[in-house]
């Protein structure tokens, strides 16, 4: 009986010495907008990843990604985060923001929500739209 209690208990220990402390998650999608411009040299795109949970409280960002725009769209983009940071029943979502020289361009006006606690994420499309 002990031989196979200390066997299970290596197999055991053996699988959690695989999951590695430093693990990151991670969120790709893309963001677009349906008017026909195209976008100056100068513009910068922002994608956030917030904690949403709280209604009365700044939302909590998890991961941002900002910098100048490539191309044009649809505009990729990769967040990383730490899912330590992940808390159980709380809400999250992306947004995202296209900005020239610092003045407001297009917004995300809707709440794309996701589910951090999912193994595998799904891509995320945000759609933008003109800031008035």
């Amino acid at each position: 009986m002990k031989p196979v209690f200390l066997a299970l208990m290596a197999a055991l220990l053996a699988g959690c010495a695989h999951s590695p402390d430093n693990a990151q998650g991670s969120l790709d999608g893309e963001v677009f907008y349906l008017q026909r411009i195209a976008l100056p040299p100068t513009a910068t795109l922002t994608v956030s990843l917030q904690d949403v949970s709280l209604a009365d409280a700044p939302a909590q960002t998890l991961a941002r990604q900002s910098g100048p725009i490539k191309g044009q769209v649809p505009l990729p983009f990769h967040l990383t985060y730490d899912p330590k940071q992940v808390k159980e029943g709380h809400t999250y979502s992306v947004s995202a923001r296209i900005e020239v020289d610092g003045k407001l361009l297009m917004i995300s006006t809707e709440r794309y929500s996701v589910d951090l606690t999912l193994d595998e994420q799904q891509p995320v499309r945000i759609r933008l739209n003109p800031a008035h």
